[in-house]
């Protein structure tokens, strides 16, 4: 009798992006499961098999991958108990990248600390505040408008501009409810003003350190609502942000894709944030790429070679988000944002809706950007998140 010896994957952590990375992995005969804190996320509708823990308390985390032995243990979000996943390395368990990468990179202080104060990288005026007291003086000090976010959070949840001192306790309280892991710590930035914001995805593999082509993207309330590749450089530009991107990603170590987010201002670029795994922006790359940033991101993590990356159209993506929390909901109009040329829709099929959560996107490509852009949006408008 033959046996059919295959790797595994854990991702912890299993929403929208989770699940293209399992579909990705399952696609080179990877076994995957899918672990969150609740049931029926995204990707455990499509692995092998899921788990429902807090992936914050540590015995249990452990308990659980000492159960399952994964090959790969890959973390999709930054709530999880990164200490414990440090202690698994150290015993021959293999993190994606590396538990160094999600430990600096699970709150902002880490990773700000790294870029700014090690390896010197061009970064806004920052400063850290526990208290109301201390982040009244922390905003005096680098002065308003100022950006007041949690340490530790993710979709931009908790974030805020400070306008004005009269704003303060209102962004402390904002960043408060935002937060994750019950952090009372948030950092205080300058405001930069910025002529656009990028997302440079980077690969760390056998093959070396390559780059996607730049990502454009609009956020609102630190979440985005629209991306589109490739985004308008210079020659002198890309090779600035790449530089700093490798810079940081070399620094963190490990295969796999980062998604490396950076200011473009008139004084040159700045680092804002990475992250050692797919990024939200980089959905858009389901219809640019040859590789979309998931098929990129499993092919680093399992060691096989990435000779290349072609960019094959420009693109845009638009979020489908809901503004109520309820559990029984439908998403309504896909059809007609199908009828439009070149579009793609995928619906991440979340088993509740929450105030601002994204529930599904719509891809374009077209022959410019702005088509692009342009077609994602009239498509997406057709698409409504209803209730019974």
């Amino acid at each position: 009798m033959t046996v059919l010896k295959t790797k595994t994957i854990m991702m912890l952590g299993s929403g929208e992006l989770g699940k293209e990375v399992v579909i990705e992995a399952q696609r080179l005969g990877v076994k995957t499961i899918a672990v969150d804190r609740y049931a029926q996320a995204p990707a455990m509708q499509v692995a092998h098999s899921s788990h429902v823990i807090n992936m914050l308390d540590g015995a249990a985390l452990r308990a659980l991958i000492e159960q399952e032995k994964p090959d790969f243990i890959i973390p999709e979000i930054e709530a999880i108990a990164t200490e414990t996943l440090i202690e698994l390395e150290e015993e021959g368990y293999h993190v994606v990248p590396t538990a160094k990468a999600a430990n600096l990179t699970m709150d902002r202080e880490g990773i700000r600390r790294l870029a700014s104060e090690t390896l010197e990288l061009p970064t806004a005026k920052y400063a850290f505040a526990n208290t109301l007291e201390e982040l009244q003086e922390a905003a005096e000090e680098i002065g308003t408008p100022c950006v007041i976010k949690p340490i530790m959070s993710s979709s931009g949840k908790g974030q805020s501009v400070c306008r004005s001192k009269e704003e303060i306790e209102s962004s402390w309280n904002i960043a408060l409810e935002g937060g994750r892991a019950k952090k009372t710590r948030v950092i205080v930035e300058e405001f930069i003003t910025f002529e656009s914001e990028i997302t440079l995805l980077t690969v760390r593999s056998v093959s070396g350190t390559t780059f996607c082509a730049p990502i454009g993207h609009i956020q609102e309330d630190g979440d985005y609502i629209e991306s589109w590749q490739p985004h308008n450089m210079t020659e002198s530009q890309i090779a600035e942000a790449e530089a700093i991107a490798q810079k940081i990603t070399d620094a963190l170590g490990g295969y796999g894709l980062f998604g490396v987010e950076l200011f473009i201002t008139e004084n040159g670029i700045y680092f804002s944030e990475v992250s050692p795994r797919p990024h939200d922006t980089g959905m858009v790359t389901m219809v640019t790429q040859d590789l979309s940033e998931f098929a990129i991101h499993i092919r680093a993590v399992l060691g096989f070679p990435i000779p290349g990356i072609r960019l094959l159209s420009p693109g845009a993506s638009r979020t489908i988000k809901a503004w109520e929390e309820q559990s029984s909901y439908e998403i309504k109009g896909v059809e007609k944002a199908l009828a439009a040329p070149d579009t793609q829709v995928r619906v991440f099929g979340k088993p509740e809706t929450k105030k601002g959560r994204r529930m599904a996107v719509v891809l374009n490509s077209a022959e410019t950007v702005e088509q692009a852009r342009e077609q994602a949006e009239a498509a997406a408008a057709h698409i409504t998140v209803e209730y019974e």
